[in-house]
């Protein structure tokens, strides 16, 4: 199971990918502005798609326990959650363009962050529905279609970027704001294929989703807020100390804050693997949980580990060997490449703890278990890392790498915290 899905969240950073890679084509301040969007979007929109995490605890004990009826129920009521918190999460995007203009931000770069972002709030929507298949599908062990979803998705987004950011087929030339727009044409496209998928899989099975009641059970997207909100306010942590850290590099010249994003875009890569397979963790630990095979819970948690912590050492070790290398696939300015390679090179100090942390939140997630890691990413990246990121940064005079040292602090913390937790939790089941 964590192939497919590691695949998928490649597929997903690709997209990010390359939207940078091309928005290097129109200069560092839309590298840096498309930077500083995709920072403070994703915390707010993953923090909604992160209220339907829950959906894999549920449908995967449920599945675990032959319970199918009860699986469906839970892909409805992930539906109705998705399309209650799309307007709140929509309004909230669009109100980070006045309060970046308040704070001191580059105006260079907050004249193309706008309209960036009004751009990647039309898919919102289509990007919650997208979770919400997504979640009920790989917990009842059908992932190929996330894997295809999410590679061919990257085809239509480049397609898109190709024509609306320079204007060719007799498209507008809409520079950096048309990045967003394809983006969130693409998502569009991923949740269409996956409910294609839904649709294909209730035709094969009796189409008994649709002799369903499908008015919402308020008990159950209780349960799903229940579990989801620690989840979501985990990934809004995580993600909002990357947004504000990169706040803090807007602040520093235009190439630092360039190779600050670069970075950040770098091991976001490397980090989709170890999330895959904590998504893999979350179902087979949730399933084995369902059926209450404790053994089983242990066992596909401790291989989880394992294989999210041998991926991401090696990936330190290719940080930390060939930084320029990496670095020349986005950009060919010499100062951001001698920057970014610095940044790399503290990255790969924490890449082993991030594979770690990122699994083991996963499978606490098969056991039901989402306020641990909520905790330790506050304490890991608030009272550690951000104090730190910020004294080295702007007291120290450090600049960027000062904001890299502070999450790597963060991180190795963080990582230790959870492993530690996951083995009292397997040690507490088997005895």
């Amino acid at each position: 199971m964590a192939v497919p899905l590691a695949l998928a969240e490649l597929g997903w950073i690709a997209m990010g990918l390359v939207d940078t890679v091309m928005a290097g084509r129109l200069g560092a301040v839309a590298v840096g502005a498309g930077g500083l969007g995709a920072m403070l979007f994703y915390p707010t929109a993953i923090c909604g798609t992160g209220l339907l995490l829950g959906m894999d605890t549920l449908v995967a004990h449920a599945f675990g326990a032959d319970d199918v009826e009860d699986c469906r129920r839970t892909l409805v009521n992930g539906i109705w959650l998705a399309l209650l918190v799309a307007a709140p999460l929509s309004l909230l995007l669009l109100a980070l363009a006045p309060v970046l203009g308040a704070t001191g931000t580059n105006p260079r770069i907050l004249a193309q962050f706008g309209p960036f972002v009004k751009a990647l709030t039309w898919g919102i929507l289509p990007l919650l529905l997208y979770t919400a298949f997504r979640r009920y599908l790989q917990a009842v062990n059908i992932v190929k279609p996330v894997t295809f979803a999410l590679v061919s998705a990257n085809v239509v987004n480049a397609v898109g970027n190709w024509a609306l950011m320079f204007g060719h087929w007799g498209m507008p030339r809409m520079g950096l704001e048309g990045s967003g727009l394809s983006t969130s044409v693409s998502r569009l496209y991923m949740a269409a294929v996956l409910l294609v998928a839904i649709l294909w899989h209730e035709q094969r099975t009796g189409s008994r989703l649709f002799a369903m009641a499908w008015q919402p059970h308020w008990s159950r997207i209780r349960q799903l807020i229940g579990l989801g909100a620690p989840a979501a306010g985990q990934i809004l942590m995580e993600g909002a100390i990357f947004g504000l850290v990169t706040v803090f590099a807007s602040r520093l010249a235009e190439a630092q804050l360039a190779a600050h994003v670069i970075a950040v875009n770098v091991i976001a890569t490397t980090y989709m693997v170890p999330l895959g397979v904590s998504s893999a963790a979350a179902v087979r630990v949730g399933q084995a949980f369902g059926a209450k095979d404790w053994h089983a819970v242990t066992e596909r948690g401790w291989m989880a580990l394992a294989l999210g912590a041998g991926f991401m050492a090696t990936a330190g070790v290719l940080l930390a060997s060939a930084p320029r290398l990496i670095l020349r696939m986005y950009t060919t300015d010499a100062t951001v490449i001698a920057g970014g390679a610095l940044l790399l090179r503290i990255a790969a100090l924490f890449q082993l703890f991030d594979g770690l942390q990122v699994v083991a939140t996963g499978a606490l997630r098969g056991l039901g278990d989402t306020r641990t890691p909520l905790v330790a990413h506050f304490a890991g990246y608030w009272l550690l890392g951000l104090p730190v990121a910020y004294g080295l940064c702007f007291s120290a005079h450090w600049g960027a790498p000062g904001i890299w040292v502070g999450l790597s602090a963060a991180l190795i913390a963080i990582g230790l915290m959870l492993v530690t937790v996951w083995r009292w939790r397997t040690r507490a089941l088997e005895s």
